[in-house]
């Protein structure tokens, strides 16, 4: 199966979970899968059906779509390891810049939306103090997001957006810019295809693959029901470092962060406090 087989597929309705079903029975039989083993292999409720949508797709359409933006499969040499390691794994990202940027040491910063101005400014600190020792890997949205991007190309860095719409969607409106400049300038992925809008369930689905990219996750001002501290739970299910910002106790923004320090997390108030893990 070829990366366009995959998009093929995913048009046709399966799920990135169900494709990666497929591809781990191909490689344990090595041998080419018929369409309808590949419909049937996926555990799709109805592979009849699958299959009719599939031999029904517009192949030169799909073609046309597919190839708007480059893309890496997991199934190339250039998909980096560690987010092959994550339970179901992106099989197809769409990029825009620098891939090469993948292979380089890296750090996911996730956190509120609605960050104060504490939260910024502690996240601008910390990534100041790394001294560039990793690329930082982030969501793009607004908040703690997008002054993590900021701050390392202040500082002269280098930065991965994941984004949770397709490459060419900006969302939010107002990060239109600094997402062009991103994708021109150092490296935006995506598992959505082309023209794929800013639903709610792709937030949770993206940040799974900062915490996938990353050998730790820094978590700043998260609340106790948040997509960060979701984040950052799954993050350590997969083996990866938690670096948690401690904040206030009487607001609430930071029961998160305090919550996962009590879990294990690693408490920090320095790019220091991170860089003598990672014997830097």
């Amino acid at each position: 199966m070829k990366a366009f087989d995959i998009f093929k597929w995913k048009q046709a309705g399966l799920t990135n979970l169900q494709i990666n079903r497929v591809l781990t029975y191909a490689q344990k039989q090595s041998k080419t899968l018929s369409d309808r083993d590949i419909a049937i292999v996926s555990e799709v409720k109805n592979p009849a059906v699958i299959l009719e949508h599939y031999r029904n797709l517009d192949t030169d359409k799909c073609r046309e779509q597919f190839g708007r933006f480059p893309s890496v499969s997991i199934l190339d040499e250039a998909y980096p390891l560690a987010l092959r390691e994550i339970y179901n794994p992106p099989t197809l990202l769409f990029y825009q810049g620098n891939l090469d940027l993948l292979q380089k040491p890296k750090l996911g910063i996730v956190g509120s939306r609605k960050a104060s101005q504490t939260g910024t400014k502690s996240v601008q600190k910390i990534i100041k103090e790394l001294k560039n020792q990793f690329v930082i890997v982030s969501g793009l949205a607004r908040g703690i997001d997008t002054a993590a991007h900021m701050a390392s190309l202040k500082n002269g860095g280098q930065t991965i957006a994941v984004i949770g719409t397709g490459l060419d969607v900006f969302y939010p409106k107002e990060n239109k810019e600094l997402q062009g400049y991103l994708s021109r300038n150092q490296l935006v992925l995506s598992e959505y295809e082309p023209g794929q809008q800013p639903l709610k369930f792709h937030f949770p689905e993206r940040n799974r693959i900062i915490a996938g990219l990353s050998s730790g996750v820094i978590v700043a001002e998260a609340k106790m029901r948040s997509g960060s501290l979701i984040t950052c739970e799954r993050a350590l299910e997969e083996g990866r470092d938690v670096f948690a910002i401690p904040g206030s106790i009487l607001d609430g923004q930071s029961d998160g962060c305090h919550h996962l320090i009590r879990e294990g997390a690693k408490c920090i108030n320095s790019g220091q406090d991170i860089l003598n893990e990672y014997s830097y």
